[in-house]
């Protein structure tokens, strides 16, 4: 009988089995959070991201999506932290790298339990236990101001705070969470970003920010039309607006005489004309088209005293139609049909050195613009990444109204209710339960030693005021110390919290739960046959 080993896999696939995959699984994740570790906290690093294609930006950011979203990886337990810090983004918009450095803190502690001889199913156990007595602790200790509004936009605003502290806009903080709570409120309860328009304009520096109640589109109105006008009637087109000329694409028009030629241009123009009539017929005094207007139309609106917009972007004239309540046509044979947009006022303004058209007093009264400004193209990139997390979390805020203190004082407290568990807790799970709350105690420790302050001291400090029940303290990285997350404004999102707690925890039990990594055999390119 042949004892030679049975090759099931095809000669070019890979596996690796047992504790080789565990811990392949193990070093990539671990790997991928202390790769962004050193951006947590409001006194993170950035990093610089370069590709390796000259056309690409290059952009410098903390923002813990966007540097796992670029960086090219291999491992696939890598790739699963990747995909929970997208999904963070998705849902909630803040909290990337911190469910980045939880998952990763899970693993590490979970590879010195697997050390000790610890089955993974009872690591995992363990862990179950002590994230669904997390979650309760955070639920209990989480409060609600949404029934009082002044209380409440106080609440956004220092969310807001809270959030663009971590980021580059920090030095102007109060400027950018009023301009983020203002926007937020003027949605009305409505979680849909499409209101709110980000405009990016180089030059002057992030102070030079501002929040317009209207809508701004980057164009210029046409020439010989006017450049005011009140009680808008808009009608927003996507049509070809350029067969003044004779479009010859591959084909030949054979003529007698150049009088032909003439006769050809001007059945062209006429044709060109009553395409005009008919959109006038809709009583507009503004037409915005998606694609290009020739001289020759533009001469007629200007005479018919319409102002004209062409080559307005797609996402623009998407957005400018929602804002102001009109829909985007094609065919203009059924003026009845057609449902027109409206607003109060057009007019052009300078930004910058540009001319841009305000929209102002349109019919979806929750519409405004973020003009951003700034010295360079990365700042102006990391600002408005920085707004869009601040306003994703506010979003979901005025959803589920719940907030709870900062500084590392939720993760204090869940670790500390874990611990507490554990001891009452008989058999090897009580183990796993305290690894869980020694890795929720290393986001503290890590915000700490981003900053440059003696991590040890602080946490053990923290730990020590909230055995004692003084569960509001949390760490002030301003003044290196521990402070009252109360007094000192320091609020998050209850909703981002949970989310980050949940997704890490699902994350590291998944990868915990691995022991067979298989890679694929290449297909192989077959070979090339000229017939």
């Amino acid at each position: 009988m042949s004892l030679q080993p049975v090759q099931i896999l095809k000669s070019s696939a890979q596996e690796e089995k047992g504790e080789t995959a565990r811990m392949s699984s193990f070093v990539g994740a671990i790997a991928i959070g202390d790769l962004i570790k050193s951006t947590l906290g409001p006194k993170g690093m950035d990093k610089i991201l370069q590709s390796m294609n000259d056309s690409d930006p290059v952009q410098v950011t903390n923002d813990g999506a966007t540097i796992l979203r670029s960086i090219g990886i291999d491992n696939p337990a890598g790739k699963i932290l990747v995909e929970i810090s997208r999904v963070q983004d998705d849902e909630v918009g803040d909290g990337t790298t911190s469910v980045t450095v939880l998952a990763c803190e899970l693993l590490r502690e979970a590879e010195t339990l697997i050390a000790q001889k610890l089955h993974p199913q009872t690591i995992i156990a363990g862990w179950r236990t002590a994230v669904t007595e997390a979650a309760r602790v955070l639920e209990e200790a989480a409060r609600d101001h949404g029934a009082d509004q002044a209380k409440f936009r106080e609440d956004l605003f220092n969310i807001a705070m809270t959030t663009l502290s971590s980021k580059i806009v920090t030095q102007e903080k109060e400027r950018f969470a009023n301009l983020c709570v203002d926007a937020v409120i003027r949605l009305k309860g409505k979680s849909d970003l499409q209101a709110i328009q980000i405009i990016k304009k180089l030059g002057g520096s992030m102070s030079d920010s501002y929040l317009d109640e209207g809508f701004l589109l980057d164009k210029k109105i046409g020439v010989n039309q006017p450049k005011r006008i009140e009680n808008a009637r808009i009608l927003v087109a996507n049509t070809p607006m350029d067969t003044d000329k004779v479009k010859v694409f591959g084909s030949r028009v054979r003529v007698d005489s150049t009088a032909k030629i003439a006769e050809l241009e001007l059945a062209e123009k006429e044709k060109m004309k009553d395409k005009v009539e008919k959109i006038l017929k809709h009583d507009i005094n503004v037409f915005i088209n998606r694609q290009l207007i020739y001289n020759y139309p533009e001469q007629l609106f200007a005479d018919s005293g319409v102002m004209a917009i062409e080559h307005a972007d797609f996402e623009g004239i998407e957005r400018l139609a929602l804002v102001t309540g009109g829909e985007i046509v094609s065919t203009f044979d059924r003026p009845d049909l057609v449902k027109l947009g409206h607003c109060k006022l057009i007019e052009e303004v300078m930004i910058g050195e540009d001319k841009m058209i305000r929209f102002s007093g349109v019919e979806l009264g929750e519409a405004c613009s973020v003009v951003i400004r700034g010295a360079t193209q990365m700042i102006i990139d990391e600002v408005e990444r920085s707004l869009h997390d601040a306003l994703c979390v506010l979003t979901q805020t005025v959803k589920e109204t719940r907030t709870v203190y900062g500084g590392g004082c939720s993760e204090m407290l869940m670790a500390n209710a874990v611990s507490q568990l554990a001891m009452r807790t008989p058999g090897k799970e009580a183990v796993a339960m305290e690894a869980f709350a020694k890795a929720l105690r290393q986001l503290p420790t890590i915000i700490a030693d981003n900053a440059g302050y003696d991590s040890a001291e602080l946490v053990a400090e923290l730990r020590a005021h909230h055995t004692e029940g003084r569960q509001t303290l949390g760490l002030d990285m301003i003044e290196g110390t521990v402070g009252d997350m109360e007094k000192l404004g320091i609020i998050e999102s209850f909703q981002v919290k949970r989310q980050v707690l949940i997704s890490a925890h699902e994350a590291a039990e998944m990868i915990m739960r691995v022991d067979d990594i298989i890679k694929a055999a290449p297909r192989q390119r077959g070979n090339d046959q000229c017939m």
